[in-house]
């Protein structure tokens, strides 16, 4: 994908720096962030476009991509809630508006959070949604990144998107608030997509985790290990994205997971395998409890049973690079130093 301009709200996290890395040497990056001006050194008005600053919008934090290193990146403070001139502008006639913004659920479930987690998606949904309507020329496509979690545990059969069942819990009620927001924005000429991501995998995000824990000896099943584990890889990510923009009639709501889910035992015993650790002791539920309520997040995050399939994607003829886990994690881990996986 070339000459493209793409804006990408919430895009300092794992996710946007992945596929501004995958896209900036050959298109106009813009990024939308809400990074404070001391973590950014940015006023509301004025680009950032060669700092090396920190993400705090990651839990494991890392260097920006910069102007310096190549990359045709630019950064704007935004607040996420309401339309500002100074990032409204860069909508104008551009080629995609990605939609990554939201504040991380790596926390416990307070009142207080859970109202921020969900009204950070809903916010920023519509703000992006007032800003293309404003425009002249208004975007080619939006893209808002959702969440496949709005399907309900499933250890019975697979969900997708003409048969999968929607529960009621919080995690639930938060995607179906953020797909509604979405819906609700009339972008009349402007085509809408929303995705329903799996946990995606890459060089960074989730993967950091798990592979401390195979490091020390701590990469066996969670819970009964019998929870599905839907996930995809980041660069099928990127590359269904560039499938969403070169079909133009594609449009509505698709699932983003890998055709090949496994089981959480099944996902620790192939990361065990490909890093070469043989250890691997098992974390029984009520420790995952006690474990989360002293790191502060919930365990929902890794006993939920995800079992998601991509049935509309591949009706489109999009076929993905890596539709099986054990390759997907061979192509992350074989680009990493050993001493990320190993104790010694």
């Amino acid at each position: 994908m070339k000459n493209k301009k793409i804006v990408i709200a919430g895009g300092t996290g794992f996710i946007g720096q992945a596929l501004a890395a995958r896209w900036g040497k050959d298109n106009q990056v813009v990024i939308l962030t809400r990074q404070s001006a001391t973590a950014t050194g940015s006023r509301s008005a004025t680009p950032i476009t060669s700092r090396p600053e920190e993400s705090i919008n990651n839990s494991y934090s890392h260097r920006l991509l910069r102007a310096a290193d190549g990359y045709n990146i630019t950064y704007w403070h935004w607040d996420g809630r309401f339309v500002e001139k100074h990032w409204a502008d860069e909508l104008e006639g551009c080629d995609l508006v990605l939609n990554l913004a939201g504040r991380s659920v790596n926390c416990r479930y307070t009142a207080r959070n859970k109202q921020a987690i969900s009204d950070s998606r809903a916010d920023a949904t519509h703000a992006i949604g007032q800003a293309i309507k404003a425009t002249v020329v208004p975007p080619k496509l939006w893209i808002n990144g959702g969440s496949a979690t709005i399907y309900r545990h499933a250890q019975d059969r697979p969900q997708d998107e003409y048969t999968g069942e929607m529960a009621d819990d919080f995690s639930v009620r938060v995607c179906k608030r953020w797909e509604k927001t979405f819906d609700e924005q009339r972008t009349p000429f402007t085509r809408k997509i929303a995705l329903r991501l799996a946990i995606i995998l890459g060089h960074g995000g989730v993967v950091v985790p798990y592979l401390n824990l195979v490091k020390y000896g701590l990469g066996g099943r969670q819970g009964n290990g019998q929870q599905m584990y839907s996930w995809v890889h980041i660069d099928d990510v990127g590359r269904a994205i560039e499938w969403f923009l070169d079909h133009p009639e594609l449009e509505g709501t698709y699932n983003l997971s890998a055709p090949g889910p496994v089981t959480n035992a099944v996902f620790m015993e192939t990361l065990r395998k490909v890093t070469g650790n043989r250890l691997g002791l098992p974390a029984p539920a009520f420790l995952l409890k006690l474990g989360a309520l002293l790191i502060g997040t919930e365990t929902e995050l890794l006993l939920k049973s995800r079992w998601v399939l991509p049935a509309k994607l591949l009706e489109t003829g999009f076929r993905f690079e890596y539709d099986r886990v054990e390759p997907a994690l061979n192509a992350i881990v074989g680009k990493l130093p050993r001493k990320r996986f190993h104790l010694f």
